[in-house]
């Protein structure tokens, strides 16, 4: 658990130092031959981490520590298991497999919930990585509707009306 904590913090740092540069860094600026190497490393480093070291920290944590396995039948509810105790098992959900009506049985283990979890972490940090790059391109720009206004050869707003 301590190496999955560790890595989303990681994570998270890494992305507010793409927030803090976006931010101060002004558009259309031209990159140094240094900067867009170490830019290009700093990239790769992240997107390492979200599709890489997060996802494998989760499943090993699954598969170690919480012992979601093929055979541990059940959707597993964590701490909050004390207070529910549905299908005769306690800690988790359909212990004994999801009935319909008496017309069969699915049998969901804590090894799908596990994948399912690792395949939603894809999915939200795709959606992250695509987001976070529509705002780094958009940075600065000026928004459709916003008039433009006429500025002096100093660059101040000039007065209208006068």
């Amino acid at each position: 658990m301590t190496a999955f904590i560790a890595s989303l913090v990681l994570l998270a740092v890494m992305v507010g130092i793409v927030i803090l540069v976006g931010r101060r860094r002004p558009r259309g600026t031209p990159l140094t031959w240094g900067e867009a190497f170490v830019a290009a490393v700093f990239t790769f480093g992240l997107l390492l981490m979200i599709y890489g070291i997060v996802p494998d920290r989760f499943l090993r944590w699954a598969d170690g520590e919480l012992r979601w396995r093929s055979d541990a039948i059940g959707i597993p509810l964590g701490p909050f298991g004390r207070w529910f105790h549905v299908g005769g098992k306690s800690n988790v959900f359909f212990g004994d497999g999801v009935t319909f009506f008496g017309r069969g049985k699915v049998i969901v283990s804590k090894q799908v919930i596990r994948d399912l979890i690792a395949s939603t972490f894809y999915i939200v940090f795709g959606l992250g990585h695509i987001f976070l790059w529509m705002w780094w391109q958009n940075r600065g720009a000026t928004k459709p509707g916003t008039p433009e206004l006429e500025t002096s050869a100093y660059g101040r707003p000039l007065v209208r009306g006068s």
